[in-house]
């Protein structure tokens, strides 16, 4: 059997990717959240709900701990924890921007140091980290939370080759705009960013209109479980790509950026935030 750890499991692209994973016979499956009530019908589905928390070394460590002691060592780790602080740059207070950090960066970092000494025991395993499209691209509005992402996408490069020679895969997974509850906390956290009369307030009602259009588009947007199928490929792969981007118009955008630069990719966001 193998195991597989994922966080961040009680609502969205967590709890469809647990759904998804538990049906297969030859993975178990440990889904994971802060509040472990928020998750206990997962085990109706087949997996096993164990606490976590990824801003709390204890919990960190116990949740590995366990694992460990029933398998040996965690096969599979899906870092897939995370949210979006979203803000002008010069406005969004700095605890904030610190508590974005820990879940997103520190978390993913601090976990997946606890699981690689099973894994070089094992001289096997596999890393999932969930990013960004907005690892790749920055959208005015959420610099800080792309700056998450970003660091989410060098980690996981400079991984990929640090463990190659133990038999440890990393592979990074990149949605687009999902309809989860992402945006809502997203378009919340951006409102406090900005005073109401402040300099910002109209870039500010402009994002925040825009993403409200995108997440509700059924053009633009897609499900948790069209993320779960890609990261149930990362998992399962023989051979898994490093990067899986999720989403048609996320991967227009993320080569528009790319080979069009970066004033290009400006000017196509003032039409679009305007």
């Amino acid at each position: 059997m193998t195991t597989v750890l994922v966080t961040g499991t009680s609502s969205g692209i967590g709890r469809a990717t647990v759904e998804r994973l538990a049906r297969r016979p030859e993975l178990t499956v440990y889904a994971t959240a802060r509040k472990v009530e928020a998750i206990a019908d997962l085990a109706a589905a087949g997996a096993r709900p164990l606490p976590l928390d990824v801003t709390d070394e204890a919990s960190m460590a116990a949740a590995v701990a366990r694992i460990e002691a029933d398998h040996g060592q965690v096969d599979v780790l899906v870092n897939n924890a995370g949210y979006g602080e979203y803000g002008p740059i010069e406005q969004t207070p700095m605890d904030r921007v610190r508590a974005q950090f820990e879940t997103n960066v520190f978390g993913l970092s601090r976990l997946t140091q606890l699981v690689l000494p099973g894994m070089r025991r094992a001289g096997r395993g596999r890393i999932v980290n969930v990013s960004s499209m907005g690892g790749r691209i920055v959208f005015p509005g959420g610099g800080y939370y792309h700056a998450s992402k970003y660091a989410v996408e060098a980690i996981s490069d400079a991984l990929r080759q640090e463990v190659r020679p133990f038999g440890v895969d990393v592979a990074i997974v990149e949605p687009g705009l999902i309809r989860t509850g992402f945006g809502a906390v997203a378009a919340e956290s951006l409102g406090k960013g900005a005073a109401p009369a402040g300099p910002y307030r109209r870039m500010v009602t402009a994002v925040d209109e825009t993403m409200a259009r995108s997440y509700e588009s059924r053009l633009l947007a897609v499900t948790p479980d069209a993320v779960a199928r890609v990261i149930e490929r990362a998992v399962t792969a023989r051979r898994p790509r490093t990067r899986y981007v999720v989403t048609a118009a996320a991967w227009a955008m993320v080569h528009t950026r790319r080979l069009f630069g970066a004033r290009v990719f400006d000017a196509i966001n003032r039409l679009q935030f305007r």
